[in-house]
């Protein structure tokens, strides 16, 4: 009744209100359990990556320092969204602040944008890795490795930076109702008192472009390392080196698998009815999947989480 209230006064509201997964109370509160587990369990693993890295010296290797940064991303990725999507599921009224709104809408696409490119520069790593074995060494040095990860970060969060500025000091009019458990800029566009269908456009072409020019970029550096890995004549490099890359391409895998389903539906029904539980999946499923991942399919990290736990 209390929802029922907060929707019908939602003119007067200062901010927005969240829809998230509407339910009876009973079923809130079992996503709140649900989902409180999923978060701690993805902060346990991926800090677990981190401190094994941190702690193992035989893991002080660009491979494993990249490796530590995308689970350190993978952490503020779901710290984004889960913390105020489990404040809404005991909340009432479910209303999200117009400054807390759009910062978690820049945040979200700012990081989710940083894993797109730190998927691309651990790409380029295994293509160094297993096309230009002989000069990874003096190719891939600790300062490269240092000035890609810094690169990553400031990149991704200036690619959204004016955009998301312009669009929060627009006008909001009518209903502040989003039905999302996030702030999705479709449904911030659609809320302003005057459509501009240039900033409609602008944001329904710049995140895409920004990740299919990367994925391109990546299934060229695995092209290149398929070539080279059929090239290997033993059977035991073939496997290495199948080794080295399975891992990454699965989590590439999933992530890009989901959004390209997301920016891919054939009509906006179709959209709006997968919107939420895609989003789920490659902002929450992937972030947890991350270290079974990578620790089931790579010894050195088996071994170093072993020791550390």
């Amino acid at each position: 009744m209390k929802i029922f209230n907060t929707l019908n006064n939602s003119n007067t509201i200062d901010g927005f209100i969240l829809l998230g997964f509407p339910c009876p109370r009973e079923g809130q509160i079992l996503l709140f359990v649900l989902f409180s587990i999923v978060y701690l369990l993805t902060l346990m693993g991926n800090g677990s990556i981190i401190c094994a890295v941190r702690w193992d010296q035989r893991l002080h290797t660009p491979m494993y320092i990249l490796l530590a940064n995308f689970s350190f991303l993978e952490i503020c990725y779901v710290t984004s969204t889960i913390p105020k999507m489990l404040a809404n599921f005991l909340s009432k009224t479910k209303v999200i602040s117009f400054s807390g709104c759009f910062l978690q809408f820049y945040f979200f696409f700012s990081l989710g944008s940083t894993e797109s490119f730190f998927l691309m520069v651990m790409a380029f790593d295994r293509y160094l890795a297993i096309c230009r074995p002989l000069h990874y060494s003096t190719i891939m040095t600790g300062s490269l490795c240092i000035n890609l990860v810094v690169s990553c970060w400031i990149f991704a969060f200036l690619w959204l930076l004016i955009p998301v500025i312009i669009i929060s000091q627009m006008s909001f009019c009518g209903s502040r109702i989003i039905d999302h458990f996030l702030c999705d800029p479709g449904p911030l566009l659609a809320l302003t008192c005057k459509r501009i269908p240039v900033m409609e456009l602008l944001f329904s072409t710049l995140n895409p472009l920004l990740i299919i020019i990367l994925f391109f970029f990546m299934m060229g550096s695995y092209t290149l390392v398929l070539r080279a890995v059929l090239r290997v004549p033993s059977a035991a490099g073939k496997r290495k080196a199948y080794s080295i890359c399975g891992s990454h391409l699965a989590m590439v895998s999933l992530f890009y698998g989901s959004v390209l389903v997301m920016y891919g539906s054939l009509s906006s029904q179709q959209e709006e009815g997968m919107q939420k539980i895609v989003t789920l999946f490659y902002s929450v499923l992937t972030p947890l999947l991350n270290p079974v991942i990578y620790s089931l399919r790579n010894k050195d990290m088996k071994r170093a989480l072993q020791k550390f736990l």
